[in-house]
C-alpha cells in the first residue's frame, strides 16, 4: 500500500492572482468572468471557483505526492463521462500545464455541500448514504481497461496484492501506536488480526477503478433537502477491491445504509461480504488503536466481526 511521500516540500505554493486564473479558465471556458472564492481545504491541491459552477482546480507544489494525482482523476472523470454522463461527478472542461510550476484542470462544480458541513438529521443521513451506495456500485460496474491500460493507476493486480493491502493497513495502525507512545487495548494483537484478515480475503473477486475515500468531505449534499448531489475529489483513485471505496462508511449504522444503496439493483455475492467484513474490521481496529470516545464500543464490534468470520478475540 502507498506510503505518503512528498516531494518538492520547499517548493513555492502562491496562491494564484485572479487575473492568471480567469487566463487558465478562459482557455476552456472563454465566457468565464469573475472569481468568487478560493478553497484550500482538499491539501494536496488548491481550488478556484470562477462564476458559480466552474472550478479550477491546481496542485499544489509542495504537495505533491504519488498518492495524489490530478491527471489521473482527470482520467477517470472522462472515463465516467464516456460510460455513463449521468453521472453526479464533476465533468472535465479542460486539463494542462503552465510553465513549470502549475498543473490544473477545468471542471464543472457539483452543486451542493460536503455532507460533514451539513448537519443533516439521522434519516436524512441515512438516505444520502443510500443514493451514495447506488452510485458507487454504478462506477464499479463499469468497463474498467481504460483505467487499467492507463498505466496511471497505482494498486492491485491480484490475490497477493491484495492481501498484502490488507495486512499492511492493520501494521499501520501498530506503527501509528508506537510513534505515540500507545499500548493495543485489545486481546487479539495487531499482528494476528492482520493474519486472520488476510487469510478471509477470497480468491477471485474483481478489481477496480476505486474513488478512494468517498467520505463526508467529498460526498455532496443538498442543504436545503439533505438529498445527495454528488460525489467529487477523484485523485487519489487507485485500483483494488470494490469494498475499500465503503471504508469512510464502515461504522455501525452507517454501513448499513451505503451497503443497501450499494446492493439495491444488484445483490453482492459472498465474496464481497468477505472483504466488507475485513474492511470493517479495519475500521474496527483503527478506532480501538486511536484510543477515542469510540473506542470501547469498536472493540464490542471488533469482537463481533471475528465471531462472524470464524474466529475468536
Amino acid at each position: 500500500m502507498p506510503r505518503q511521500v512528498y516531494f518538492q516540500r520547499e517548493a513555492p505554493d502562491p496562491v494564484l492572482p485572479a487575473e492568471t486564473v480567469l487566463a487558465l479558465v478562459r482557455r476552456h471556458v472563454p465566457r468565464a468572468t469573475a472569481l468568487l472564492s478560493v478553497d484550500e481545504s482538499g491539501g494536496e491541491a488548491r481550488t478556484y471557483a470562477v462564476d458559480g459552477d466552474v472550478i479550477l482546480k491546481v496542485q499544489r507544489p509542495q504537495q505533491l505526492r504519488t498518492r495524489t494525482s490530478l491527471e489521473r482523476e482527470v482520467v477517470f472523470l472522462r472515463h465516467l463521462a464516456a460510460a455513463a454522463p449521468d453521472l453526479p461527478v464533476p465533468r472535465v472542461l479542460g486539463y494542462g500545464r503552465e510553465g513549470r510550476g502549475v498543473e490544473y484542470s477545468v471542471l464543472t462544480r457539483v452543486p451542493g455541500v460536503a455532507m460533514r458541513r451539513a448537519g443533516l438529521p439521522a434519516p436524512a443521513v441515512e438516505g444520502a448514504l443510500i443514493d451514495l451506495g447506488r452510485t458507487l456500485r454504478r462506477i464499479h460496474d463499469l468497463p474498467q481497461a481504460a483505467m487499467a491500460d492507463s498505466g496511471i493507476f497505482p494498486g492491485d493486480r491480484g490475490l497477493p496484492d491484495l492481501q498484502l493491502r490488507v495486512a499492511e493497513s492493520f501494521w499501520a495502525i501498530d506503527e501509528r501506536l508506537r510513534q505515540h507512545g500507545r499500548e493495543w487495548a485489545f486481546p487479539t494483537p495487531l499482528e494476528r488480526l492482520a493474519v486472520l484478515a488476510a487469510g478471509a480475503v477470497p480468491r477471485g473477486e474483481p478489481l477496480v477503478g476505486l474513488h478512494s475515500n468517498p467520505g463526508p468531505e467529498h460526498t455532496f449534499v443538498s442543504p436545503e433537502t439533505g438529498r445527495f448531489s454528488g460525489l467529487i475529489d477523484f485523485g487519489d483513485a487507485y485500483i483494488s477491491h470494490p469494498a475499500f471505496d465503503l471504508r469512510p462508511w464502515a461504522g455501525p449504522g452507517h454501513r448499513e445504509a451505503i451497503l443497501a444503496g450499494y446492493a439495491a439493483e444488484r445483490p453482492v455475492g459472498p465474496g464481497f461480504r468477505a472483504i466488507w467484513r475485513v474492511v470493517q474490521m479495519l475500521a474496527a481496529a483503527a478506532t480501538v488503536g486511536s484510543g477515542g470516545d469510540g473506542a470501547t464500543a469498536a472493540g464490542e464490534d471488533l469482537r463481533r466481526l471475528l465471531a462472524e468470520a470464524g474466529a475468536s478475540p
